[in-house]
């Protein structure tokens, strides 16, 4: 098996075409990670991990030491046992791992990257607006592009939360299928008291009330609820997907690339959903191009309604020479699709790079 010879970080800045919006941050652009590796064969791969401050204890300065530390290392290792390294100290910096880990998989040409036939995957799309006049605009702006999944960021002021979701649930009127997602900024109380006096019609989840390491919390708000729970950021192995299966209430979790550790490792935990008696959902909307194509492939075998991979749509640019096709609402992949790095674009986001070899 082929050695790692040369291995590049670097950290990309990517402008939005406007603010995204959550919880505990707004973001003007996306600055995510991006591994390259090359073995003495002349075979390559590509990965990227957006590290989201506030989303956890992780943070960007640590990840890229991580990086920096892993890359050095794996110079002249065989390529699978690079990765079982690297993996080794996954929760040490989980984004960082899955991206290098990643990349490996894509050098290997991992067999969830081949696409026989076309593929559409429908994604959902974020609602921003917040006076009810402005609502209805942007509902029916987005339901003309295609769009059949909304979400909907609540967690600020349960009564204005709720105010505004009776406001979109009437304005949908049963085109559009509604995902709520507090990011972690409830209360138990204020949890609650927003699940248990939600009108369910059209609403297909309420994802992650309450703070991720706080499953009781969680749990109580899951047992009032009037609609499915999701956990998210909890959701970073086997074992947490297990755990969420005996909380009464939780009907799904969210799975997302860049918190698993790699291609081979996110397809597990879909499955395992599915297995636990509950129902995936792939995706983050914080995502590069990169990523998004990544959670596509894996997406096309594994899981059955609205993808969150949307983050490809924020920016102001892409970053594939081919870039990913998307029409009406839903990536189109056709077959055979494969994509390769724009370089100019890629070297006019750079804001910092690293080489080993």
């Amino acid at each position: 098996m082929a050695k790692i010879q040369r291995a590049t970080l670097r950290r990309l800045a990517l402008p939005l075409i406007r603010p995204y919006r959550l919880s505990y941050r707004t973001f003007e652009t996306f600055e995510p990670f991006l591994v390259e590796v090359e073995d003495e064969d002349g075979r390559s791969g590509f990965a990227d991990g957006h590290i989201s401050p506030g989303s956890s204890a992780e943070t960007r300065e640590g990840g890229w030491a991580f990086l920096c530390e892993s890359l050095r290392a794996a110079i002249g290792l065989e390529t699978t046992a690079a990765k079982a390294s690297v993996l080794d100290r996954f929760t040490t910096s989980k984004v960082a791992a899955t991206a290098f880990a990643t990349a490996i998989e894509v050098l290997q040409a991992n067999p969830l990257l081949d696409l026989p036939d076309e593929m559409i995957l429908p994604l959902l799309t974020p609602l921003n607006a917040l006076e009810p006049a402005a609502i209805v605009e942007e509902i029916e702006a987005w339901l003309a592009q295609g769009f059949g999944t909304f979400k909907i960021k609540v967690g600020k002021d349960v009564d204005a939360d709720l105010q505004r979701v009776a406001i979109i649930q009437e304005a949908t009127r049963g085109r559009a299928m509604l995902r709520l997602d507090a990011n972690r900024a409830y209360s138990r109380e204020e949890g609650q008291h927003f699940a248990s006096r939600l009108d369910p019609e059209g609403i297909e989840l309420f994802e992650q009330p309450c703070d991720a390491d706080d499953w009781d919390a969680n749990a109580a708000v899951a047992a009032v609820s009037r609609v499915p729970l999701m956990l998210d950021e909890p959701i970073c192995a086997l074992a947490d997907i297990d755990r969420a299966a005996t909380i009464p209430g939780v009907g799904y979790c969210k799975l997302k690339l860049k918190r698993f550790g790699g291609l081979d490792r996110l397809k597990q935990g879909l499955d395992a959903v599915r297995q636990n008696g509950m129902e995936p959902v792939l995706g983050d909307g914080l995502g590069s191009e990169i990523h998004g194509w990544l959670e596509a492939c894996v997406a096309r075998t594994t899981i059955h309604n609205a993808g969150e991979f949307n983050g490809f749509l924020k920016p102001r640019d892409r970053l594939f020479v081919e870039p990913m096709p998307f029409q009406d609402g839903a990536i189109r992949l056709p077959a055979g699709y494969r994509p390769r790095l724009d370089r100019d674009a890629v070297e006019r986001f750079t804001l910092e790079r690293r080489d080993f070899e």
